[in-house]
């Protein structure tokens, strides 16, 4: 699994050369801008909505009434712990349900850019995708809903997690790694959609091949700490890098 996350991790340090050497920025900018405005106020609203969240239940539960009691203590500030690693796992969720829509919405784009990139590894010419955006977006939405299922299922199980002292704190990292493979995962299924690969073999592909995704995933969410330009150029990288990753591994 090492080996892959390291592929993965080298391949977006080739994209930047190969983005330059094929002239693809018209297709990185204009999606890229998009994306960061509305990753911007979608976070926005997502991080007042978590808060109000963490207040609802602290209220309804008279949570905050009993913490009054222990504000100085040990107990005290193992709660207040806790409410901040919930607010950061709720975070995550949303995010999370921000990247399925972005996928679902940007497909036609991040096919292009897959159908492209996979055309000049191989050297062919490109195939023509518009006369497959619809049954690809169908693919799409069904890959985003299966994947929706189990994060959400692994969210409930890391929710109830963070109640548990010292041993929820490490939630938000594995929700972090969850993230990280099912971002991958849709990275490297618009490969495998370009080659007409059933949706259970690109699904077999992903088990077997862990470190791909997580690796894809992981430079993803590391660009968005570039401030603007991360946001702007994470997506398109992603769905290059997967490519190359791919064709790196089926060569070897």
């Amino acid at each position: 699994m090492l080996k892959e996350i390291v592929i993965a991790i080298q391949s977006f340090g080739e994209v930047n050369r190969f983005i330059r050497e094929h002239k693809l920025r018209r297709w990185i900018i204009g999606p890229g801008i998009a994306y960061a405005v509305l990753f911007l106020i979608s976070m926005y609203f997502f991080g007042k909505s978590a808060t109000l969240v963490i207040d609802y239940l602290i209220t309804t539960t008279g949570l905050g009434e009993r913490l009054q009691q222990f504000q100085n203590s040990w107990i005290g500030f193992l709660f207040t712990f806790a409410g901040v690693i919930l607010w950061i796992l709720l975070l995550q969720f949303y995010f999370s349900l921000f990247k399925y829509i972005i996928l679902i919405i940007g497909s036609p784009v991040f096919a292009y850019l897959s159908e492209k990139t996979r055309a000049i590894l191989k050297n062919e010419e490109p195939v023509n995708i518009r006369e497959n955006i619809r049954k690809d977006a169908w693919r799409g939405t069904k890959l985003v809903g299966r994947n929706l299922l189990w994060q959400t299922f692994f969210f409930f199980i890391l929710l109830l997690l963070t109640l548990v002292p010292v041993v929820g704190w490490i939630t938000p990292l594995i929700a972090l790694f969850l993230e990280c493979y099912y971002y991958g995962f849709s990275m490297f299924d618009y490969s495998f959609a370009r080659q007409k690969t059933p949706l259970n073999e690109s699904i077999e592909f992903a088990g077997e091949h862990k470190g791909l995704l997580m690796g894809n995933g992981l430079v993803f969410y590391l660009m968005h700490v570039a401030i603007g330009i991360g946001w702007v150029l994470a997506p398109a990288y992603a769905v290059i890098a997967a490519n190359m990753s791919l064709y790196k591994v089926k060569n070897a």
